[in-house]
């Protein structure tokens, strides 16, 4: 009989936060499993920014939607930076 207490890594959800560049901070709860796209697109939307105006960064690596917090080793607490896209422009 193992009575080793379970690791946190077993546990069926994981809470992240994601700061912006105003240094405001959100937190969610999603499963490990959850494609980070659902993530991502409730903070846009409780936000109020344009789809493609935030890129969203974890280890200072792109996220991709199609991602899961189990595919990136996410552990709980961890922090992922939502960060406005910056389009061309002329000075």
């Amino acid at each position: 009989m193992d009575s080793a207490p379970k690791k946190e890594q077993t546990s069926e959800h994981i809470n992240l936060k994601v700061i912006g560049s105003d240094k405001n901070e959100i937190a969610f709860k999603i499963k490990r499993t959850t494609p980070l796209q659902k993530l991502m697109d409730a903070y846009i939307e409780k936000m109020g920014f344009e789809r493609n105006s935030v890129r969203f960064l974890f280890d200072g690596q792109r996220l991709v939607g199609s991602n899961t917090p189990q595919d990136l080793d996410m552990e709980n607490d961890d922090i992922i930076t939502a960060a406005s896209e910056q389009i061309g422009g002329s000075f």
